[in-house]
């Protein structure tokens, strides 16, 4: 794994962590679940072609 994308990871977590702490002391607690969701799903994405390229590798290891 690149370690751009380990940055790019960090970065989404601290930016999803400031916005729970400045929606929670707001009173918007509805609000901070959402920014957790989309902030999962950032990652997600970010991860989605280095699974692939991981799939890509067992399964030519396996000849299949």
């Amino acid at each position: 794994m690149e370690i751009d994308v380990l940055f790019k990871i960090a970065a989404v977590g601290l930016i999803a962590a400031v916005l729970n702490q400045i929606l929670a002391r707001a009173g918007k607690e509805e609000y901070t679940m959402l920014v957790t969701l989309a902030g999962m799903i950032a990652v997600i994405m970010l991860l989605l072609p280095s699974v692939r390229t991981l799939f890509e590798t067992v399964r030519s290891v396996f000849g299949l």
